[in-house]
């Protein structure tokens, strides 16, 4: 019998989280994915719609849209032949999440830098 024990259950949802991260900021890595990121930003589009800014073939934007998928980043729907792509804002946050905890740190490290730069200041005066 194989029990799972709370660490293993925790274990296995950090592993998912950093994947996922992995997977999210290897397909923000790429100009054309991040460019087809920021145009579905403004409202949901069609492959094509996608394909049209970038001198590429619909294959080639096909493997860029299979990327941003799997990062969880792009949510595909079919009617009839068109295939509909809209942003996954909820992946997207999780990045973001991730970012602003960095964010915050190097705020922190600048502020004491300022700081102590304030107190080296006043003590030469």
């Amino acid at each position: 019998m194989n029990i799972k024990t709370n660490s293993d259950i925790f274990n296995h949802m950090v592993n998912h989280y950093e994947d996922n991260l992995n997977d999210i900021f290897h397909a923000l890595a790429d100009s054309t994915r991040r460019e087809m990121v920021q145009m579905m930003a403004e409202r949901e589009r069609t492959v094509s719609e996608l394909a049209e800014p970038f001198d590429m073939s619909l294959a080639g934007i096909s493997k860029h849209l299979k990327v941003l998928e799997r990062a969880n980043l792009v949510e595909r729907s079919i009617n009839g032949r068109t295939h509909i792509c809209r942003l996954n804002t909820e992946s997207l946050s999780q990045a973001t999440k991730w970012l602003q905890f960095y964010e915050r740190f190097w705020n922190n490290r600048f502020d004491l830098l300022e700081s102590e730069l304030m107190k080296a200041k006043k003590n030469e005066n």
